[in-house]
């Protein structure tokens, strides 16, 4: 197959599915905002499951929803027959998934929710099926057209079961007022984890920090700024609050006579400052913008520490 022909059917499978993702979300209505306000109220947890490929995707929205602060989990259907039902309990909720509905091993599951008069969500793209017919409130998928139409293979199908479980877990997340800071409690490792960090967990405290009264001579000034080696010295004024900042760039600025002048005379006032609370992502965000590799941490107009760009580089966020 020519290259040419890969992206003509790349195109065509991506084309058939964005098709069907515009069909989904026009169709979101009554259903949804039920299958989030039961899941919002739930006092257990929100049990996903499905059977082959739907499996896959429920076990990734059990991860999601997990990830994003809810109470989830998945649960094999099959091995729920053989004494998993016994991990569902009467205050969770069940999301299950099968775009036929037909799916044989989920019949035990939803037997079992009406037994105990545990809420089922049913996902499907029949709701005249078997979990169509089962679930308390069901999230009806377009019937569209899988991409591989000759062997009618999980495509189309399973890309709208993952975007509407992204939806419901956005949904719920807005709902519950879920933060960044919360995010980066379930997920401390990685990239991600990095850019989560706040700037007091990787700036520079009290104790090294490059600090000079204003009304200092520019030699001890220059002194302590090559002692901290952060190419940057702080300027307070007699109340501790920072009133400025000396760079390598002010210095050649004040060239001549630059020995005779004080801290205060060469200083740029009103530096670019952060708070300590704020992300490790905003950080860089304002470093990069500002083309600066410093940035004094400041809370109640007081210096509390320093951030260098290395600072960032060492913790992953770059």
């Amino acid at each position: 197959m020519s290259a040419f022909d890969a992206v003509a059917v790349g195109r065509r499978v991506l084309s058939i599915e964005a098709e069907a993702l515009t069909s989904l979300s026009e169709s979101l209505g009554k259903a949804f905002v039920q299958a989030v306000e039961t899941m919002f109220n739930a006092k257990g947890r929100i049990v996903c499951t499905g059977m082959g490929k739907s499996g896959h995707v429920a076990r990734k929205i059990a991860a999601t929803l997990a990830s994003t602060g809810a109470q989830a989990m998945f649960v094999h259907p099959a091995e729920a027959s053989h004494g998993d039902l016994g991990m569902i309990g009467p205050d969770d909720v069940i999301l299950a998934l099968s775009k036929s509905g037909e799916a044989r091993e989920l019949s035990d599951v939803i037997a079992y929710a009406k037994r105990f008069s545990i809420p089922l969500v049913a996902m499907t793209a029949f709701e005249d099926s078997q979990l169509g017919r089962g679930g308390d409130i069901v999230l009806l998928l377009p019937d569209a057209p899988e991409a591989t139409a000759e062997v009618n293979a999980p495509t189309t199908s399973t890309t709208l079961q993952i975007a509407l479980g992204d939806a419901i877990a956005v949904a719920l997340l807005e709902r519950r007022g879920f933060t960044a800071s919360d995010f980066r409690v379930f997920h401390p490792g990685g990239k991600l984890g990095a850019m989560l960090r706040t700037v007091a967990d990787l700036m520079h405290g009290e104790d090294e920090l490059p600090l000079i009264a204003a009304d200092a001579a520019m030699p001890a000034a220059l002194l302590v700024m090559s002692e901290k080696r952060f190419g940057a010295v702080g300027v307070v004024d007699a109340e501790g609050r920072l009133a400025g900042l000396i760079t390598d760039g002010d210095l050649r600025r004040h060239m001549d006579g630059l020995l005779t002048h004080t801290a205060g005379q060469v200083m740029t006032r009103g530096p670019l400052t952060i708070a300590p609370s704020a992300l490790a992502a905003e950080a860089l965000k304002v470093m990069n913008e500002r083309r600066i590799t410093v940035l004094f941490v400041v809370e109640a107009e007081r210096p509390v520490g320093v951030l260098h760009v290395h600072d960032l580089l060492r913790a992953g966020v770059i």
